[in-house]
């Protein structure tokens, strides 16, 4: 390996420890408390490293909204690929819910919190392109229409998942609600 490409090795290392520092950082005091000084201090770096990898805060964040939607199309995909073909629906569903359950911050990055990220677009990153083609997938090939299905599902999910976070649905009805969502979508007209 050359001194080179040590360095970057290094550097790739540092910028995904900057990553999975606020993560945690956000999962366990908010994002809030998520500031530079607090960052160098968790990642053993100065504030002037961090800038040399991100340009803010807000882009730190961004990263870790871009990471976590990829992790979520992951478990999204193994959930529809492990349940019958019928069930690819609830699979997805149950998948999102339980990823915004276990990454509250995270999951705020992803789709509360102000961003950059380019979305629905030609700059839009490859995770969240697979994120949202496991939702389509779960209707079937990508057309516009499966793709509309798509938007009203995880807006659907998305509503469930915040008001489920903020106590404002009771956690107890959550089944039955999946049951109507999934009966709804699965009788969609063609």
């Amino acid at each position: 390996m050359t001194a080179t490409e040590r360095r970057e090795r290094q550097r790739a290392e540092r910028h995904q420890l900057i990553i999975t520092a606020a993560r945690e950082l956000a999962e366990t005091e908010g994002w809030e408390a998520v500031t530079t000084r607090k960052l160098a201090d968790k990642v053993e770096y100065s504030q002037p490293v961090l800038y040399g990898h991100f340009a803010n805060m807000e882009a730190i964040r961004d990263a870790v909204a871009v990471e976590g939607i990829g992790e979520m199309a992951e478990q999204m995909r193994e959930a529809r690929l492990a349940a019958p073909e019928s069930e690819g629906i609830r699979a997805i569903c149950t998948s999102y819910l339980a990823f915004a359950a276990a990454h509250p911050a995270a999951y705020q990055a992803m789709f509360s919190l102000p961003t950059k990220v380019k979305w629905a677009s030609a700059e839009t990153p490859a995770p969240l392109r697979a994120a949202f083609n496991e939702i389509v997938s779960a209707f079937g090939p990508y057309n516009e229409r499966n793709a509309a299905l798509a938007e009203l599902i995880w807006g659907s999910l998305h509503g469930m998942a915040v008001l489920l976070r903020s106590g404002r649905i009771p956690q107890e009805q959550q089944e039955q609600r999946l049951d109507l969502l999934v009966a709804l979508f699965a009788d969609a007209p063609a």
